[in-house]
């Protein structure tokens, strides 16, 4: 099971997903790009505390998390 997090100023919402099940896959790559395009930052988890910006939907991806860009004044 793979899991997309997206944090937002209520907490986080976690969307789990079998990546082996294309309508299911299909939906998360369509998240990917909403969110995405929405100016959310995607990023990999890759350790504990520890993430890698990505551009680009990762099917192969464990979890992903979104995150709103910071809004400074």
């Amino acid at each position: 099971m793979a899991t997309q997090i997206v944090m937002d100023r209520t907490g986080d919402t976690r969307h789990e997903f079998d990546p082996d099940n294309a309508e299911a896959l299909a939906r998360a790559e369509r998240r990917f790009r909403e969110l995405t395009g929405a100016g959310f930052t995607a990023a990999l988890r890759t350790g504990p505390g520890e993430v890698t910006q990505i551009r680009s939907f990762d099917p192969t991806a464990h979890e992903t998390l979104f995150y709103p860009r910071l809004v400074g004044g």
